[in-house]
């Protein structure tokens, strides 16, 4: 056997050690999302448990403007297709359209929080805070910790713009911005889960 049939190109090395390493960081993601889905799904159930604890306070109906949730609700799925178009456009290796398609998607976000802190406002403001009733308490605690990985995934977002803007296009980046994809899909997901049990159930 030749020496040249036992030498390694440094470069496929380089590459191979990219791909682990892209793998291994993937999996350790897909590991932290499946803990996250453990969280809300104890909050689920907590609601379920506990959400019609009125305690002779305000119900769902006498709370909730469908409307104005939908709205909201548009806002965040309308947001994972504009992530989805910045994917495309990475793969493309087009950097101005995902820095473009990443800000669009930051303000559907934003739009999306900014709402849902003003309903929680009006609510405390009507003196109907999470320590009025089970039901308000259960509500407030599965909604905010919806919004508080919402407002993470923003910082998120913003930080990926950062680092598209000075480093790139690079392998390391398109694996951050694939994990922070994975968040915002998943992010989406639960909300059609907020807003069918929480909203809709408690209207109908």
């Amino acid at each position: 056997m030749t020496a040249d049939a036992t030498t390694i190109d440094p470069a496929h090395s380089g590459e191979f050690k990219h791909a682990d390493t892209v793998a291994i960081q993937t999996f350790g993601f897909w590991i932290y999302l499946m803990s996250d889905l453990v969280l809300f799904s104890t909050i689920f159930a907590t609601f379920a448990v506990i959400g019609h604890n009125y305690a002779g306070g305000p119900t769902g109906k006498d709370l909730f403007d469908l409307p104005y949730t939908f709205v909201e609700t548009m806002f965040l799925l309308f947001s994972s297709v504009t992530y989805g178009m910045a994917v495309l456009a990475m793969y493309k290796g087009k950097k101005n359209s995902v820095l473009a398609w990443l800000g669009v998607t930051f303000l559907l976000g934003l739009g999306f929080i900014c709402m849902e802190v003003n309903e929680f406002y009006h609510m405390i403001l009507g003196g109907n805070g999470p320590q009025r009733s089970g039901f308000l308490s259960a509500f407030f605690t599965l909604v905010g910790t919806h919004g508080a990985h919402v407002t993470f995934g923003l910082i998120w977002m913003v930080t990926m713009v950062g680092q598209v803007v000075i480093k790139g296009l690079t392998v390391p980046v398109q694996s951050r911005l694939m994990r922070l994809s994975m968040f915002w899909h998943f992010l989406d997901i639960v909300w059609i889960g907020v807003f069918t049990i929480v909203y809709l159930r408690g209207i109908l």
